[in-house]
């Protein structure tokens, strides 16, 4: 039975009777620890690592030597010593390895004489390889070292091309005559070379060297009809590419710069990414605006209830971009509590127009470069999130949200609200300049929207390139519309629950709203909605025979438990010395009761409640205010000096301050003061002066709310508010009485009882 050998593919021409080097597959490795000192292999060259041997093909049996790694690791490389031609017969395929058996075999010459012909041919041709111009005078062969095995000399001095064919050739006659080819093909390749390097010459300036060369590397690959490499793919890439002139230059110099790197080198796989990248962005791309107003009022209505104050201005900013198609488009910040939707209206703007939307929340942002991008020098450097934005998009005219903008932060590494000037600059975002991309890109034409829940922590030079929106909190009318329309709807579908299983009362979800979840929003709302979806779809998974649900007033604290919050306040709650005050917060309006008690001591004043120092000023002033009208309380003149006053504002672990408490403390001062009860039904909100004027005040809106749902049914505001109570909401109002004031006189003759 005759010996089997493994076969191993190598990717070099090798020749009998001689050692070398050569490189094969790393799935060999195995295989060639097995064999390497115990037994010979078989050697069979092609160009392809991957290809096994058929019956008839032609291998070198060889002993292995040293393994060595390759650089990649796709590749090992091993020494070998050949010890003649073979011809694999019987080639079988075992687990990924290949089996076959082997007869000797050698090279021959059919016709001793016709070869000795063909070889004088081949030395002539070699001559005529000598005179061609350009060619060096390296000698191929030796007419010395010519002999009877002048077919080995000349097939193993042949070009690399073609030492495959030479090694599968076995008559001396066809070797010579493929040697002949070789050199004739060599010299019509010289020719060439010469006539391309003429064309090109007097096409290109001498100033342009580098130019001139890739010119003369593409006419050569004209002539001999190679594929395109990955460097000429790059090339058609960036000719395609609607970008200006100077980008299009720019990626140019990239390639150019790939060319010349090494292939394992690290400066080429920086130069793929940022080349990847930069042809990856919508250069020139625009998706067509949906102009259409009407569309855009009904999208926006069917999204959102309420906020017809923001509705309005956004349908104005989208005629004026009809009518203005190369005008620069606002910054929109929309400010406002959580949970009233200004993330989803801003993603409704781009339903309306046809738009991309893309959504980046900048909260906890540090660092420069997560706006303006790396240095692409730099290891993981990568674009900011602008441009990674814009990229996501796939065009040039997006929606692009910056959520959350307000909670930017800043340290040793820059201040990226600084670095957001340029984008949101109208007069310079057309050229924004991207550290990663070094180069200008065109952001004008993208419709920036942005939202804070406050505008205090963003800083003034970026307030000033935005046009503010102030989105107030909803009524309990608005949010029971919502929940009705949007939110029980989207919490059947969440929660798998059906409709024809549940229903909800309105006065159920009017009491969610005022004993569960006290917000300007409907977040929270949202979620205890939630809350009971999931408690009816327990009970259907547990009984699928079970009834409609019905969740009303009554029955409400089943699945949501105790209310969080007590009733509304009542009228026979009046006290001496406390008043309720309304303040504003990031998250909404809320009441503030202020207390007052006086004691005797020695004239000190007690301030209590984690007041702010502006909070702390408003006290002061309320107390030396009421020490000048004194003779008017009919309080002796020394009665301050002889009591002390102490001034509390409940929930002392909450930090408190704000501008608009002076006359609530001057109220509960005069409470104390005169021993005469506030009435439990009012509230108010201003700051106090000496001379007790009345100063305006801000966010009368959440207040009004804040007094809505704790039952109050008179509010002082300023005179000078009087602007900001026209644009009210009628529901609200209905349920208030306001009394506006200049004089904190009128409000204590109204607020005290019996005054």
């Amino acid at each position: 039975m005759s010996k089997r050998y493994i076969v191993i593919t190598v990717g070099r021409a090798i020749f009998p009777e001689t050692s070398g080097m050569a490189s094969c597959g790393s799935y060999n490795k195995d295989a060639i620890y097995e064999a390497e000192g115990n037994e010979r292999i078989v050697l069979f060259p092609d160009k392809d690592l991957n290809r096994c041997p058929a019956n008839g093909s032609v291998g070198v049996l060889a002993e292995v030597g040293q393994i060595l790694d390759g650089a990649d690791k796709s590749f090992i490389k091993v020494t070998y010593r050949a010890y003649g031609l073979v011809i694999l017969k019987n080639t079988e395929i075992v687990n990924f390895r290949a089996y076959a058996e082997t007869e000797s075999a050698s090279y021959y010459t059919a016709d001793a004489e016709f070869a000795r012909t063909l070889f004088l041919k081949a030395k002539s041709a070699y001559d005529e390889y000598l005179k061609t111009p350009g060619v060096g005078k390296r000698a191929i062969f030796s007419y010395e070292t010519a002999n009877e095995n002048m077919h080995n000399i000349i097939a193993r001095s042949g070009d690399d091309r073609h030492k495959f064919n030479f090694f599968r050739t076995l008559n001396t006659e066809e070797r010579i005559l493929l040697f002949i080819n070789t050199l004739r093909e060599m010299a019509v390749l010289a020719d060439i070379d010469i006539s391309v390097d003429k064309k090109v010459k007097d096409a290109m300036d001498l100033n342009q060297r580098e130019y001139y060369v890739r010119e003369q590397i593409k006419a050569l690959e004209s002539e001999i009809g190679d594929e395109e490499d990955e460097a000429e793919e790059y090339y058609n890439k960036i000719d395609a590419l609607n970008a200006p002139d100077s980008v299009k230059e720019k990626l140019r110099k990239e390639v150019r710069k790939t060319k010349k790197s090494a292939p394992a080198s690290p400066d080429m796989a920086l130069l793929k990414n940022y080349l990847d990248t930069v042809l990856e962005l919508p250069w020139g791309m625009l998706t067509t605006d949906n102009e259409d107003l009407k569309n855009a009022q009904s999208v926006l209505d069917e999204d959102h209830y309420g906020l017809d104050t923001v509705k309005e201005r956004l349908i104005e900013a989208l005629a004026v971009r009809k009518l203005c198609e190369n005008g620069r488009s606002p910054i929109i910040c929309l400010v406002g509590p959580p949970g009233i939707g200004k993330t989803s209206i801003a993603s409704s703007i781009a339903r309306a127009m046809n738009k991309k939307f893309v959504r980046l929340s900048f909260g906890g942002v540090r660092d420069e470069a997560e706006i303006r991008g790396h240095r692409k020098t730099y290891v993981g450097a990568m674009p900011g999130r602008i441009i990674s934005g814009i990229k996501t998009a796939g065009s040039m005219n997006p929606v692009f949200l910056m959520d959350e903008i307000d909670k930017m932060a800043s340290d040793y590494k820059g201040e990226p609200a600084s670095a957001l000037l340029e984008v949101l600059d109208p007069e310079q975002n057309s050229n924004f300049r991207d550290h990663f991309m070094e180069m200008p890109f065109d952001l004008s034409k993208v419709l920036f929207i942005t939202t804070a829940n406050t505008l205090d922590t963003i800083s003034r030079p970026l307030l000033d390139r935005m046009e503010i929106i102030e989105m107030t909190g909803y009524t309990e009318h608005e949010k029971l519309e919502i929940a009705k329309r949007h939110l029980i709807a989207k919490a059947l579908k969440q929660n798998g629950v059906q409709k024809k299983w549940i229903k909800i009362k309105d006065e159920a979800i009017l009491a969610i709203i005022n004993l569960y979840t006290r917000e300007s929003g409907v977040r929270s709302l949202e979620q205890k909605i939630n809350a009971i979806m999931r408690k009816v779809a327990r009970k259907f998974v547990e009984n699928p025979e079970e009834k409609l649900i019905t969740v009303s007033k009554a029955n409400l604290s089943a699945f949501l438990g105790e209310a969080r919050y007590g009733e509304k306040h009542k009228s026979e709650n009046d006290q001496i010395g406390v008043v309720t005050g309304l303040a504003w917060t990031a998250v909404g309006g809320d009441t503030l009761d202020i207390e007052v008690i006086i004691t005797e001591g020695k004239g000190e004043t007690i301030l209590t409640g984690n007041l702010g120092n502006v909070m702390q000023e408003s006290a002061k002033i309320a107390i030396s205010y009421c020490r000048g009208v004194a003779k008017e309380l009919g309080v002796d003149s020394g009665f301050f000096a002889s009591h002390d006053i102490h001034i509390h504002v409940p929930e002392g672990a909450t930090p408190k301050d704000g501008p608009s408490a002076g006359i609530t403390i001057a109220t509960a001062l005069f409470s104390a003061i005169t021993n005469k009860k506030v009435d439990r039904t009012v509230a108010m909100t201003g700051e106090l002066t000496l001379t007790g004027n009345v100063l305006p005040i801000g966010g009368l809106k959440e207040k009004s709310l804040a007094a809505v749902r704790s039952g109050v049914k008179k509010v002082f505001i300023p005179e000078e508010n009087k602007k900001d109570y026209k644009e009210l909401p009628e529901n609200i109002k209905s349920k208030l009485e306001f009394v506006f004031v200049e004089n904190v006189k009128l409000v204590l003759k109204q607020a005290l009882l019996n005054a």
